[in-house]
């Protein structure tokens, strides 16, 4: 499984996580997203390049273990930094250079473990098109978790990715507007929405969790939000929102991307930005949250998310109040969930979130919570590969 996620990220991604529950009832081998050369210049001094540089070797070299017993990490040599040249031959040329790199590595895990047989899943990592057709799999898939939104993506994934949705064998996407585009390129293409880890977010329904310490000086009640505060963030409702609600504090936690973020939104009171906080402390925070909210834009890019907060908020047994971002969400939700068009609408959903603190309504949002599990969903995944698997199979047979 090649993932576009590195497996140590401090935020829960799509990949990995579906990597771990796949490795629950199957042999998975992780290839972590490719270094290039100029990722290890400029991450010489990180944690996350000391774990690696041991693994950089072109000779055979062990993988990483995981606290996931058939679950393991291959680390590929560093690539070359490519991304700047311009799309054309020589691009090709030497992206052909880098997926050899990466197939070499492939190869002496498939030799270490006597692999003949098995399944490819290129998980998103649209910049490496061409390694299903050179390994050969039984089944190629491709799961699309996103649209490609940045210039540096479009660059050459628009390309790249048409490539591999073509010649894979599966699609399968997390949203319904992904899996429209893609089943005009694939007919074998599905949609498997997003989920979340139940297990992890409901520990903030437990006593003994307390409230994460970045939240204990702010004044309630907390309007929280918690994930990458970047582009998707709609930043001229939040400055309604907290304009019209200045006896609430408004916190968002996670990685703040600069570029993106407004200069104000450092500068108003009841606005707390915590910065990035550990995935293992999520629980702590939602439990400080009175309403968690997911302020997404509603644009064509939007549209297609299928958010893990969003299950992962219900999870801990919180109000949730969003935007109309992606209007299949609602079939998921079953009304546990309040859509909202404006910034009026939006803070008065957040007001009457604040007097839904029964438990009936609670329990209703941890069963809705309970339908939208990655068990489910990987099971989910599971059979349509299995099937698949047969229909090949029978193909080759015929």
């Amino acid at each position: 499984m090649l993932g576009i996620t590195k497996f140590d990220s401090p935020i829960e991604s799509t990949n990995y996580t579906v990597a771990r529950h796949l490795a629950k009832d199957n042999r998975v081998f992780y290839i972590d997203n490719p270094y290039t050369w100029k990722d290890c210049i400029s991450n010489r001094k990180t944690s996350g390049f000391r774990k690696r540089k041991d693994y950089f070797s072109f000779k055979p070299v062990d993988m990483l273990d995981t606290d996931t017993p058939n679950l393991k990490i291959v680390i590929t040599p560093p690539l070359m930094s490519i991304n700047w040249i311009p799309e054309g031959k020589m691009y090709r040329s030497m992206l052909n250079i880098n997926e050899a790199i990466i197939l070499h590595r492939i190869k002496q895990v498939m030799s270490k473990y006597d692999i003949t047989d098995f399944i490819y899943i290129n998980s998103f990592n649209f910049y490496y098109p061409g390694i299903a057709k050179k390994l050969s799999p039984e089944l190629a898939i491709y799961h699309c978790v996103d649209p490609l939104a940045f210039n540096y993506e479009k660059k050459h994934g628009l390309i790249s990715e048409q490539k591999i949705v073509s010649e894979s064998d599966l699609i399968i996407c997390t949203s319904k507007q992904l899996y429209e585009e893609k089943k005009q390129i694939n007919k074998n293409t599905f949609f498997i929405p997003n989920a979340a880890d139940i297990a992890h977010s409901s520990k903030a329904l437990q006593q003994d969790v307390e409230v994460h310490k970045t939240l204990e000086r702010i004044k309630g009640p907390i309007v929280g939000y918690f994930g990458n505060i970047e582009r998707r963030i709609d930043y001229d409702l939040i400055k309604a929102l907290v304009e019209a609600n200045k006896d609430k504090s408004f916190v968002f936690a996670g990685p703040i991307i600069e570029e993106h973020v407004p200069g104000w939104m450092f500068e108003t009171p009841n606005v707390h930005l915590t910065g990035a906080v550990p995935y293992s402390e999520m629980p702590s925070v939602l439990k400080g949250f009175d309403v968690s909210i997911i302020p997404f834009k509603k644009d064509e890019f939007s549209a297609t998310i299928f958010p893990l907060k969003l299950f992962e908020y219900l999870g801990a047994g919180n109000p949730v109040v969003a935007t109309d971002f992606n209007p299949d969400l609602q079939e998921y939700t079953a009304g546990a969930v309040t859509y909202c068009t404006d910034a009026s609408t939006f803070s008065e959903a957040i007001n009457a979130a604040l007097m839904q603190q029964d438990d009936e309504t609670r329990k209703h949002r941890l069963a809705v919570a309970g339908q939208n599990t990655w068990e489910i969903r990987v099971e989910e995944l599971s059979k349509l590969i299995n099937r698949y698997l047969r229909k090949e199979h029978r193909m080759e047979t015929a």
